[in-house]
């Protein structure tokens, strides 16, 4: 256990070809992060907007999933990153965020993205109602993705869970204010919960990047611009601590 924890971000783009994703996902596991976060649908990207993702799900102990746990174990860390998971419906699979490393689990989305004209729930299955927090070496990560960014009251369960630091990797596609809606509600959930969150978004041209770090007091820790850009920051549980000094919100709640 730890009062530091090493997290490295890296905003890439997932292409059409699982295979290459592979080789980019074991190009950007090396040593010196406790935790590194790829975007979602890293494992493959949506493609155009509707299409049918359906022929690139896998199960979770897949190609993708066994090279995720293999880079994650050879570099000593934990991995978070998006993938297509085969769910009951073969024609919907779960957008899923996988984990690797010393903890393995998964989160299925949640909140799926019908909205700014978009129907992901035509073509993907959304995952139970419950949060899923993991531990990364010792300290207690939740899990959300992209759209699930725009509900706090799943960032306030996956806290009152136990999450010190919530985990958003992402798709966010552009339009209009949408960078800053994504860096605005970044830095709300962190303030609102007093705690760390790491937004890890897919780049430019097709999506916006602008992934962030933010601190428990809505302090940026780090910030990338829109192209593939890695950034590293250490977290300290102090910080942690005296924000929740400073800012008691969680327990001054009445409920």
């Amino acid at each position: 256990m730890s009062d530091q924890l090493r997290v490295r971000v890296q905003q890439w783009a997932s292409g059409l070809d699982p295979a290459a994703n592979r080789v980019r996902l074991a190009q950007g596991v090396t040593p010196g992060a406790d935790l590194v976060v790829f975007p979602e649908a890293f494992a493959r990207d949506f493609g155009e907007a509707g299409s049918d993702v359906s022929p690139f799900a896998e199960p979770l102990d897949g190609p993708f999933g066994h090279e995720l746990a293999h880079v994650a174990d050879a570099a000593g860390c934990t991995v978070v990153a998006g993938m297509f998971e085969v769910a009951e419906d073969p024609e919907r699979p779960y957008n899923t965020l996988l984990v690797g490393g010393a903890s393995r689990a998964a989160y299925r989305k949640i909140h799926l993205y019908d909205s700014f004209g978009y129907r992901e729930s035509d073509r993907l299955t959304g995952g139970a109602t419950e949060p899923v927090v993991v531990e990364v070496a010792g300290w207690q990560v939740g899990l959300m993705t992209c759209y699930d960014l725009r509900f706090p009251e799943l960032a306030r369960r996956l806290v009152d869970a136990g999450a010190e630091v919530l985990v958003v990797p992402s798709a966010w596609l552009p339009g209009d204010r949408k960078v800053e809606h994504w860096r605005t509600l970044l830095a709300a959930r962190a303030i609102e919960n007093t705690c760390f969150v790491v937004g890890a978004g897919q780049p430019e041209p097709r999506y916006v990047g602008h992934s962030a770090v933010y601190g428990p007091l809505g302090q940026t820790l780090a910030a990338a611009g829109g192209g593939e850009e890695s950034l590293e920051v250490t977290l300290d549980r102090a910080d942690l601590a005296a924000a929740r000094r400073t800012n008691p919100s969680l327990a001054n709640r009445r409920l």
